[in-house]
């Protein structure tokens, strides 16, 4: 079992300056905690995401950290071009010296992709093109390319990755079909789904895997869950419903300025919800190591993602609540703890 973050990297009421360095300094926690990953999410026009430009924010990540991988989940592949991104990604993989993470996706929201501009229609089609450029990009000398958005002849690219022939690449699943697409073009993914749901995802996706490759290891299946720790499960209850209302409304903030709901549904209005519905945890490290052992066996995963900070949690409060998820649940579970 392997650990990682999620991280919204969503607007806590403090002002940038400060809250983006106390942002940096949870991430050297982690680096230091021995965490595997730290995956940033990508939103536009929302409190919900201010590394609204993941590269610029993940080029502060790998000047602070020595060996945590780092890595949008995802650039909304949609709003870029493909050359751009590509020098982006080269230079962020040389910065962090063969440690970036490249998470692409398509963008959840349409209401942000059409604050740039582009037709939400047209996100499916701009982002399989603008995904097999970038990835000729990267492992290639040149590009050459003609499609729908885009033509290129035989532009050089005088940057390169540093990991070859590109940088591990990461998507979010949701579907039985988006898994086992994930699965043939041997991606890594993560879940957000309740554990019942994921067995369904990881499961599809192992078949789709062995069809495709065998007895080949898979890449990591991760499984994504906000995650509190505290001295008692009263403390950890009390900070995460503080969080999670704040976390909530960014959440919705830009869908409902719109008058419209989220693409797939509303999110729970309350952390209770949030955890008895099972994508959320809070309370003692006893209590989080038997419900996230349990979450991940069912769920059939190999990685634990969670989501530490979020909402207005302070600085402090999230430190407090990784130093104890680090000292008691993370040795716990990678033990194979079950309840």
């Amino acid at each position: 079992m392997e650990f990682g973050i999620f991280d919204h990297v969503d607007n806590s009421g403090a002002p940038l300056r400060d809250f983006y360095e106390g942002r940096l300094r949870l991430v050297e926690a982690y680096d230091r905690a021995g965490f595997d990953r730290y995956h940033v999410a990508e939103h536009h026009a929302t409190p919900l995401g201010l590394a609204a430009s993941p590269s610029v924010y993940l080029a502060a990540v790998a000047q602070r950290t020595q060996r945590l991988k780092f890595g949008p989940l995802v650039y909304t592949l949609p709003l870029y071009h493909p050359l751009r991104l590509v020098e982006e990604i080269c230079m962020l993989d040389q910065l962090g010296r063969g440690r970036f993470q490249l998470g692409v996706g398509r963008g959840i929201s349409p209401l942000e992709t059409a604050c740039f501009g582009v037709d939400p229609d047209e996100r499916q089609r701009r982002f399989d093109e603008t995904l097999q450029i970038v990835l000729q990009g990267l492992s290639g000398p040149k590009v050459d390319f003609a499609g729908e958005f885009f033509t290129f002849r035989n532009v050089p690219m005088e940057l390169a990755p540093l990991q070859t022939p590109h940088p591990p690449i990461w998507v979010g699943i949701a579907t039985p079909d988006s898994a086992e697409r994930a699965a043939r073009n041997g991606c890594n993914a993560v879940s957000l789904s309740t554990a019942k749901e994921t067995r369904v995802l990881t499961d599809r996706y192992r078949k789709a895997w062995q069809e495709a490759r065998g007895s080949a290891p898979t890449p990591k299946l991760g499984l994504g869950r906000f995650i509190v720790v505290a001295d008692s499960d009263e403390a950890a209850l009390a900070l995460a419903r503080r969080a999670y209302a704040r976390w909530h409304a960014s959440f919705h903030h830009l869908w409902h300025a719109h008058g419209r709901s989220p693409m797939r549904g509303e999110r729970e209005p309350t952390f209770d919800e949030t955890m008895h519905g099972g994508r959320g945890i809070a309370g003692t490290p006893e209590r989080v190591v038997a419900e996230l052992s349990a979450q991940l066996a069912e769920a059939g995963v190999d990685y634990c993602v969670g989501q530490f900070a979020f909402g207005d949690m302070s600085v402090d409060e999230a430190l407090k609540s990784v130093d104890m998820f680090v000292r008691h649940v993370m040795p716990a579970v990678r033990n194979g703890a079950r309840p």
